[in-house]
């Protein structure tokens, strides 16, 4: 991509980061493994460190930001017919039990991310809150894993097993989803 794209890799970064942060309806995206890999290629020389932390961070308060919006504008009338129940209802248990910083460790667990700025939309969270939250949050998830890409990217048995790294950080991001299934199960 970086090769065909040259600068255009920094828009196609963004558009990702924001939608999968910005979208209700895509959790799916690519998000820490994402931020990794723009590291680890920043590290290389092929991508801008400055650039990329700057694009991404910017990426994901925005997503948030929209992903808030729609939420409080049309959460309730849509959410029945496109999102998960399921998963709905975990970011709810997950935001009732951490409140407002909610909005920085959904960051770190993958589709929570995606339900958490919804989900404070529907309920109508402070914005000044939920921005201040947000902001705290798209900073420390993207400055965390794109500089654990460009410090640890750049070692050769990282550079050499990339394929496996990029698995170990998904699976890893959903240990937390899987500790709270298996502690729910426990107690059922």
């Amino acid at each position: 991509v970086i090769r065909d794209y040259g600068v255009w890799t920094y828009a196609i970064l963004f558009l990702i980061v924001f939608l999968e942060t910005g979208l209700v309806f895509v959790p799916f995206l690519p998000g820490d493994s994402l931020l990794f890999m723009a590291g680890a290629f920043s590290s290389a020389g092929s991508l801008n460190l400055f650039y990329v932390l700057a694009i991404l961070t910017i990426a994901a308060i925005g997503g948030d930001s929209l992903n808030y919006f729609l939420g409080k504008y049309f959460g309730e009338k849509v959410f029945d017919k496109f999102i998960n129940k399921r998963h709905l209802e975990k970011t709810k248990q997950f935001y009732e039990k951490y409140g407002a910083k909610t909005i920085v460790l959904a960051r770190f667990v993958p589709i929570i991310r995606t339900f958490a700025p919804f989900v404070a939309g529907i309920g109508k969270m402070d914005y000044k809150k939920f921005i201040s939250f947000n902001i705290a949050g798209g900073i420390a998830w993207v400055f965390l894993f794109v500089l654990l890409g460009y410090f640890f990217g750049s070692i050769p048995i990282v550079k050499e097993n990339l394929s496996l790294v990029i698995i170990g950080i998904i699976v890893v991001s959903f240990v937390p989803i899987l500790y709270e299934f298996v502690k729910h199960r426990i107690k059922n």
